[in-house]
């Protein structure tokens, strides 16, 4: 799965490619499955994926100092390879098994 994601973020197109195609099944899955709106299936979706992007972040980053390699000018702490197409599929594909599990708590939590 690491080496399909690595493949799939090799461009800036392929990964905003994923990224459409896997939201779009999620909501796609929410408004049919769970009797949520498209706008509300939308902003949902918008949420849960902003705020599991900055848990997302923090993994796998190593700083300059630690890759041994500082850029002059720069932060020695800034990220040295911060794999930010990787990140945001990685967010999108938890995003999507979120807003599902989301949807299916709704009815249950009476909302």
């Amino acid at each position: 799965m690491i080496n399909v994601v690595k493949t799939l973020s090799g461009s800036l197109w392929s990964t905003l490619g994923v990224v459409v195609v896997i939201s779009a099944i999620a909501i796609a899955v929410v408004v049919n499955g769970f009797d949520l709106r498209l706008s509300g299936g939308l902003a949902l979706y918008f949420v849960i994926w902003w705020i599991l992007l900055f848990a997302v972040l923090p993994f796998g980053v190593r700083s300059q100092t630690e890759a041994g390699e500082v850029v002059r000018g720069s932060e020695p702490g800034a990220p040295a390879l911060p794999a930010l197409r990787e990140k945001a599929i990685w967010t999108t594909l938890v995003a999507s098994v979120v807003l599902i599990i989301v949807a299916a708590v709704f009815p249950l939590a009476g909302l």
